[in-house]
């Protein structure tokens, strides 16, 4: 984790997993970067937010891999679902609710699967494409946080491969793209400049 400025209660909070999707960002706004993974991301954000002055609002900038064919291009999330976790099973075993899908106040109707899986194989991808458009490893965990702090959350994300064979190569020969174009995004969508 690492807290790149000064979190206000003014400004929008930028978050981003990793330093090579944040390559470009030339912004005045905090940056925060939580590492890979729903349990980094989970914990970075909860961490900061419990800390100190709460932002006006949390950007969650990154890369996702396409489920279905096509998809390219920059996305704000409409939804965001768990996909490696069974909470129909747990509401079955001890009633309630858990891991439900999350409704984002300012998204598009893009349905956003999140998991710590990189998906680099074709029936994994078939699999996640009846239920969702994108995939990634952190927007359901910041969303959870987010909305425990009573924060609003928008997931911004590019796309960087078409999950499934091959992903983990092609998100590495793509990510500076995405870097530059998630850059741009902050600098023309995000409120606050100094």
């Amino acid at each position: 984790m690492e807290l790149i400025g000064k979190i206000t209660a003014d400004r929008p909070l930028l978050v981003l997993a990793l330093k090579e999707e944040a390559q470009f960002l030339d912004t005045d706004l905090p940056v925060l970067l939580t590492g890979m993974g729903k349990v980094s991301a989970a914990t970075a954000l909860a961490t900061v937010l419990s800390q100190g002055p709460r932002p006006s609002e949390i950007v969650n900038l990154g890369t996702a891999g396409a489920l279905r064919p096509g998809l390219s291009g920059t996305y704000v999330v409409g939804t965001v679902i768990q996909h490696d976790f069974d909470g129909e099973f747990l509401a079955a075993l001890v009633g309630g609710a858990y891991g439900e899908p999350m409704t984002l106040a300012d998204g598009g109707d893009v349905v956003l699967a999140t998991g710590d899986s990189f998906i680099n194989d074709e029936t994994t991808r078939a699999r996640l494409a009846e239920r969702a458009s994108l995939v990634d490893m952190e927007g359901y965990a910041l969303a959870t946080a987010a909305e425990l702090a009573g924060v609003p959350l928008r997931i911004v994300k590019h796309v960087s491969d078409e999950a499934g064979e091959g992903a983990d190569r092609t998100w590495r020969e793509s990510v500076a793209v995405s870097a530059r174009v998630l850059a741009d995004w902050a600098a023309t969508n995000t409120p606050y400049r100094a």
